[in-house]
């Protein structure tokens, strides 16, 4: 008999990107509101063709948002903050302005902070909940006209939501109520969504409660049960809709036996990254539920091994009736592109090893079916060796000592030295890289890389570039200087071009939040590096100004985790390659003359094991080293920038200072400055540059708001330490807005000063 089949969630952006460039199109007001429900009409319509094509049982709708589905649910439960709806916009005008701020005709506000979606490199809008906030179903009932926006094209889809207790556990809360003081609305709310799904035909509602992935405690546990047991209680009152439990990213041994009795008519688990949770199926599993076996990784684009993943279900039928098994996807596949047939350019021999979002689809009925022949098939594939070893890189690796990831002297010594060597003022001002990233400037990468354009008329076109950009510096009065990085397109994908074992894609895009969308590299061999990346730029911007200007890296860690990594090694192995391989560039820019280096650790959070317990011995005890791999062997004088954003570091900021960087730059002006009081707790050595305002913001921050964010840092940052910077590069900003962003910057700090 032929299994079911269920996905989490698919793509959204479009398969050539529609849904960023028709966003961008209206934030600038060239294109109607109209135009841009038009285009996300047709993405959802052809996510859910595609999984009705592959025979899928259980396709989800509600799947799709214009910017993060955390945003969504705070929008369906009508919990928007006062300030936003003060504004007077549009419904989807409100949207955008509590995603990315606002600043107009209407008022000025900033956008609500974003942080990483457990351990992606997604972000979601984190929402935020005061005493006075009402949750109650909107108006605006996004589930109700998916499901049949959807029903009206033949499909039947499972509406999807994420549940009260992920909602209420990753909000934020900004007065004297807390989770448990907003549960029972949450549940009237969501109740009364289920009824106007079942009253428009929907047979499942399907609650996604990633939350229950992570440590779990007593507390917690029991605000899960009590949202559950009201919920249910109150659905099956009114309808006879069924309910599913969808978690991912890992497992739920905390809750498992809660989850287990509360009468889910499904229960979604994650096979991929949930360590025990094959031992806790094991354990016993409920009666006529269905269990949605996270068997296809959602996460990864390498095939899967269906040997491997046969094996697990086999051992599953001996705990679940096989009527009752549901063969899923682990997680969302939005973490992954739409389909390898885009990639026209990639050697057929490589690309039969990947599958993306529409392959795993075809995974899926593979299994559904039992296709024998496929099975063989892929059995085939996986006796080739895919990837090869470079002796060169092995050796290097087992050469290794513990003095390679030591710098000295010690960071207190290294200090002195550096502020006689450079003697900046107080509060020294700088960027974190990127300059605007123009069309004129896209347009010159583009030309060169099509091959219409000479090498001398690209390089020729980008050292205007740069030289321009130190004048706009030097003009501006910042003390420490960028080039601009006009040759970069993304700060992984520009490295992982230019070292040995990397592959690309023409067209393998993903959501990284609302209209960002990245191109993650693909990791296929041992990785080195082919000859210097970033010295030629640097020495030409330093030549132009007696200003110092920072050499550019991305770190070890950051391009592995925003690159699609191996399979077949450990994480820590392909890490260390990568590290060998940075460097030697930063060995090369320090003998070029460049006296400062920001090597940028962007993601080294989005990786952490999402169980505490786990964080050392699973990532940290090697990610922390593989960055002092990098820059151990530099010269005290030399300074080591590094930079972080869109993540939580209050608990592993000492881990953050543990690795032996002189300055480093983060994320703040979104999570309002909490980190400080983090890093004043753990008496925090490195010299530190917090975010003074939000670049995915299209708004200017005044000199006094500027101001008013350094003298908050002072009360917890000695002010000998305190550098003064934006929160992220500028690629994605204007040239107006940055110009007259920075000059405030500059003001502010000269004020204090």
């Amino acid at each position: 008999m032929a299994l079911k089949t269920s996905v989490i969630g698919f793509p959204r952006i479009g398969k050539n990107r529609e849904l960023k460039f028709a966003g961008e199109k209206f934030f600038k007001g060239e294109i109607k509101s109209e135009e841009l429900e038009k285009t996300a009409a047709e993405i959802r319509a052809y996510g859910w063709k595609k999984q009705a094509e592959a025979g899928i049982s259980f396709i989800p709708s509600n799947d799709f948002s214009f910017y993060d589905n955390m945003l969504d649910t705070a929008f369906l439960f009508g919990a928007i903050p006062s300030r936003y709806k003060a504004l007077s916009l549009s419904p989807l005008e409100t949207y955008f302005a509590v995603s990315h701020g606002y600043q107009g005709r209407a008022g000025d506000v900033k956008a609500l902070p974003m942080k990483k979606w457990f351990n992606t490199n997604y972000h979601y809008i984190v929402p935020e909940l005061s005493d006075d906030t009402k949750i109650e179903l909107s108006a605006q009932n996004k589930p109700l006209s998916e499901y049949k926006e959807a029903k009206s094209l033949g499909i039947q889809t499972v509406p999807s939501v994420i549940g009260a207790y992920t909602f209420l556990s990753l909000a934020t809360y900004t007065g004297t109520k807390k989770a448990e003081d907003f549960s029972e609305d949450a549940v009237n709310a969501l109740a009364a969504l289920a009824k106007s799904l079942y009253d428009a035909g929907a047979e499942w509602i399907s609650f996604a409660e990633a939350a229950l992935v992570l440590d779990v405690s007593d507390s917690q546990k029991l605000l899960f049960t009590s949202i559950y047991k009201k919920l249910l209680a109150k659905i099956h009152e009114q309808t006879k809709i069924k309910v599913a439990l969808q978690t991912y990213f890992g497992d739920v041994r905390d809750v498992y036996k809660e989850i287990c009795s509360l009468g889910f008519d499904a229960i979604g688990l994650d096979f991929v990254e949930g360590k025990k949770t094959l031992e806790l199926v094991q354990s016993g599993f409920p009666e006529n539920t269905l269990i949605l076996a996270g068997l296809v990784n959602g996460k990864n684009i390498w095939r899967t091994n269906y040997e491997n993943k046969i094996k697990i279900l086999e051992e599953l039928k001996k705990h679940v009736p096989e009527e009752n098994i549901v063969i899923s996807s682990s997680c969302s596949l939005l973490h992954v592109p739409y389909t390898t047939q885009s990639e026209e350019k990639l050697n057929c021999d490589i690309k039969k090893h990947f599958a993306f979002a529409e392959e795993k689809l075809a995974e899926l009925h593979d299994f559904a079916v039992g296709d024998t022949k496929a099975f063989a098939e892929n059995k085939k594939l996986f006796a080739i060796e895919r990837v090869f070893k470079t002796p060169g890189v092995q050796k290097a690796l087992s050469e290794l000592k513990e003095q390679d990831f030591v710098r000295k002297p010690d960071f207190e010594e290294r200090e002195k030295i550096q502020h006689e060597t450079f003697r900046l003022p107080l509060f020294p001002t700088t960027t974190i890289g990127s300059f605007p990233q123009t069309k004129e400037v896209r347009a010159n990468r583009a030309a060169y890389k099509k091959g219409t354009i000479t090498k001398e008329q690209y390089v020729a076109f980008n050292h205007k570039k740069i030289a321009e950009c130190i004048a706009l510096q030097e003009k501006l009065g910042l003390d420490v200087l960028v080039h601009g990085e006009f040759e970069r397109n993304d700060m992984v994908e520009y490295f992982g071009s230019q070292l040995y074992g990397y592959i690309f894609t023409q067209n393998a895009w993903v959501q990284s939040y609302g209209t960002r969308c990245v191109k993650p590299p693909i990791i296929w061999g041992d990785v080195s590096r082919r000859e210097s990346m970033t010295v030629e730029w640097s020495v030409f911007a330093q030549k132009q100004t007696k200003k110092i200007v920072k050499g550019m890296l991305t770190g070890p860690v950051t391009i592995l985790n925003w690159s699609f990594p191996r399979e077949d090694i450990s994480l820590k192995e392909q890490a260390q390659q990568i590290a060998l391989a940075i460097r030697e560039e930063v060995l090369d820019l320090e003998k070029n003359g460049i006296k400062i280096i920001q090597i940028d650790e962007a993601a080294l959070r989005e990786k952490l094991p999402l169980r505490r317990s786990d964080w050392h011995t699973e990532y940290l005890d090697w990610a922390i080293p593989a960055f002092r791999l990098v820059h151990a062997k530099v010269k005290p004088e030399t300074q080591i920038h590094t930079h972080m954003c869109y993540s939580e570091f209050n608990d592993i900021i000492r881990d953050i200072d543990a690795m032996d960087a002189d300055v480093i730059t983060f994320e703040a002006s979104r999570g309002d400055l909490k980190i400080l009081d983090a890093l004043k707790e753990a008496n925090f050595r490195t010299e530190v540059g917090p975010g003074v305002y939000d670049i995915h913001s299209a708004r200017v921050p005044s000199v006094e708001e500027i101001r008013t964010a350094l003298e908050k840092m002072l009360e917890k940052v000695q002010k000998e330490k305190l550098w003064v910077n934006p929160d992220c590069g500028l690629k994605t900003r204007g040239d107006e807005e940055t110009e007259k962003s920075l000059a405030n910057l500059v003001e502010a700090a000269k004020q204090l000063r």
